[in-house]
């Protein structure tokens, strides 16, 4: 079930910040060796048409690139993971239910796989400034970038599920998300990783600074399905 937005402004704020074709991505506690300025690709209509198939889920198909023989020992900070799946016509994924949320635990776990991104994220950058009902941020601040779906309280279980996705310990040996890097560099966590109990917590949820490289699960996007096919007459995705 996904959480409803407080407002439409949220909506609006994270069009601003993450607009489909335009808006460069400009993570707060940004490291000296990030690439400042860089913006989401568009998709690519002829890998959207042989995007991998991989698996599907209720409307949507997926792939995960450490099992693609051209990108099997590749690893992408978060931006460049967005960016690899929307040349495809994907994204990375969100997980806005229970169920699609063990299939990407089932995933994890069979195939032994450290860690992945998702398209979480801390609205932490411009046009989320002064939102009161975002604060505190930890607790109200993250969305779906690819859908712009608010997360649900981190502290609190998302109705319809049985249990907090959060993991509930990490760096800091407290509940996610616990910003930890932030007090060993000052750089924020401002992404949404899943992590394989690398703190001997199960498979669950952690944040993590975007310019940290992981392998990253692709989603079907439909506005860049629909963008893709209302340009390209005949196409077949």
């Amino acid at each position: 079930m996904t959480f409803a937005l407080h407002s439409t402004v949220f909506i609006i704020a994270c069009i601003l910040a993450i607009s489909v074709y335009v808006q460069a991505d400009t993570p707060n506690g940004n490291r000296p060796n990030d690439r400042p300025g860089r913006f989401l690709s568009l998709p690519v209509p002829e890998k959207c048409s042989r995007r991998p198939k991989e698996f599907f889920y209720k409307g949507h198909n997926y792939f995960f690139t450490g099992h693609l023989v051209e990108l099997k020992d590749k690893k992408f900070d978060w931006l460049d993971g967005r960016n690899l799946c929307r040349e495809y016509c994907m994204d990375l994924t969100s997980l806005e239910t229970q169920e699609e949320n063990n299939l990407i635990f089932k995933l994890i776990q069979q195939n032994d796989v450290p860690y992945i991104w998702t398209s979480g994220r801390l609205c932490d950058f411009k046009g989320c400034e002064n939102r009161t009902d975002l604060e505190p941020k930890n607790l109200h601040g993250w969305f779906w970038s690819a859908t712009r779906a608010k997360i649900f309280p981190t502290n609190r279980i998302t109705p319809g599920w049985g249990y907090n996705a959060w993991s509930q310990t990490g760096h800091k040996k407290i509940p996610q998300p616990d910003n930890a890097e932030f007090d060993i560099n000052r750089t924020v966590e401002s992404c949404l990783a899943i992590l394989n109990n690398v703190y001997n917590d199960g498979i669950a949820w952690h944040d993590v600074a975007c310019y940290h490289e992981k392998p990253v699960v692709c989603e079907d996007n439909e506005e860049l399905l629909n963008y893709v096919a209302s340009t390209n007459p005949g196409i077949r995705l």
